[in-house]
């Protein structure tokens, strides 16, 4: 005679077992790739000036030349770094004022 999984258990335990009762209601927050930011990402390349791509940050991202420079010095030593994050349209607009001034630029969802 077949007896399905949970019928096995319960005719062993002799009784069905309890499940607690939560009291307490537990709020998740899931980030689905809906509400994930966007991340504009400048590439090392063996092409641009360290100077040049500071001249870029400071005049198409708006950085000052502190910050800028390093950005630069991130892209140089670790062979890329965030450069701008928020919506979609805005980092696709980042991507590509950077490619067009001739940076390896690209774009991602965070997380």
């Amino acid at each position: 005679m077949y007896v399905p999984a949970m019928r096995a258990n319960q005719a062993r335990m002799g009784s069905p077992m309890a499940t607690p009762e939560l009291e307490e209601e537990v709020d998740l927050e899931v980030a689905t790739s809906e509400n994930l930011p966007w991340v504009c990402i400048v590439w090392d390349d063996p092409v641009n000036l360290m100077s040049y791509v500071t001249y870029i940050f400071e005049t198409v991202l708006g950085y000052s030349r502190k910050r800028a420079m390093e950005l630069m010095m991130q892209v140089h030593t670790e062979g890329k770094a965030v450069v701008s994050s928020g919506e979609r349209d805005k980092v696709e607009g980042d991507v590509k004022k950077l490619q067009v001034a001739g940076l390896w630029a690209t774009m991602q969802q965070a997380g």
